[in-house]
């Protein structure tokens, strides 16, 4: 191993005081987990108690619709993390990803696929959701480096991505602490005052799996809360609406929140024994936005069941 990979290991693992070359952007710090490259500095920063964020698992080898949404991924969900680091200049992407990549092994995670050049030609869109400005880089593509990695036990990720900038490497460090969403259960009264007081209520507790109209487990409790409020209810009928954001093609979207929405209504149907002629699913994708689709934190407020009364 050379010199300047043991250095940089021993600089992210031991709490040492370190000059950096530029000031890091205000209320920015360094992940415990995974620190960074020496001379590096934090021009963007962006923490959530509990978020959600994807990893690559396979190659991403161009930017278009088709090879996005083909591209093997894992969706995980928890307190989310991201970093964006401005790498000294006269380093190469090379360098600095070879450093990340002994650190996460020396903390112990195992690397679950690893990719550079044109395998992820297509990794800036791919990122672009969870990322700020990550097309302020080059379009080198020979230095595109990615790799996603978890923890023994399955309860953390990391993502990194080092990419060509023009004053110097970009490290985009992405970290996910797993957990299930504490708060903001749903209840079947909940339903009720929202169907009263404005007609609509949106419903943010239906998890999908990622591009697909599968209904997580972990959705019980809202579906359990919608059921309870229409055997509560017997004389109100809906309309179960699918909403997304704008990633993606319109009509991909809207046929994705269609099913979706077809989704809900079967399992409330065959699962809790509502009857069917109560319920019309439809799907309007990114039609009605309650946020900006420029964030990750408004494309979340977007993606929802909203429960309107016919």
């Amino acid at each position: 191993m050379k010199k300047g990979v043991i250095l940089f290991i021993v600089l992210f693992f031991v709490g040492t005081t370190i000059s950096f070359a530029q000031e890091d952007v205000k209320g920015s710090k360094d992940h415990p987990l995974i620190g960074r490259y020496p001379g590096s500095y934090i021009y963007h920063y962006d923490e959530k108690e509990f978020d959600e964020f994807e990893i690559l698992l396979g190659p991403v080898k161009s930017a278009s619709d088709q090879d996005i949404q083909q591209a093997k991924r894992e969706k995980v969900e928890g307190k989310v993390t991201k970093i964006q680091y401005k790498a000294p200049k006269n380093r190469s992407p090379l360098e600095v990803f070879k450093n990340y990549e002994e650190a996460i092994k020396k903390a112990g995670f195992n690397i679950i696929y690893s990719a550079k050049g044109s395998e992820i030609a297509g990794i800036r869109k791919f990122l672009y959701p969870y990322f700020w400005d990550v097309y302020a880089s080059s379009d080198d593509v020979r230095n595109f480096f990615y790799l996603s990695a978890k923890s023994k036990a399955n309860d953390k990720v990391i993502s990194v991505c080092v990419l060509p900038g023009f004053d110097g490497p970009i490290v985009l460090l992405g970290i996910v602490e797993i957990k299930l969403m504490e708060t903001g259960l749903i209840k079947a009264e909940d339903i009720y005052e929202g169907i009263k007081k404005e007609g609509h209520i949106a419903i943010y507790s239906i998890y999908f799996d990622f591009d697909r109209a599968d209904i997580k487990p972990e959705s019980k409790p809202a579906l359990d809360a919608i059921a309870k409020f229409l055997r509560d209810h017997p004389e109100i009928k809906l309309y179960v609406v699918g909403h997304t954001d704008n990633i993606g093609s319109l009509e991909y979207n809207m046929d994705l929140s269609k099913r979706r929405a077809e989704a809900v209504i079967k399992e409330l149907v065959e699962k809790y024994g509502i009857e069917k002629e109560r319920l019309k699913g439809f799907g309007v994708g990114p039609l009605s936005p309650v946020a900006s689709n420029k964030t990750e934190e408004g494309r979340a407020k977007n993606r929802r069941v909203e429960l309107v009364e016919q």
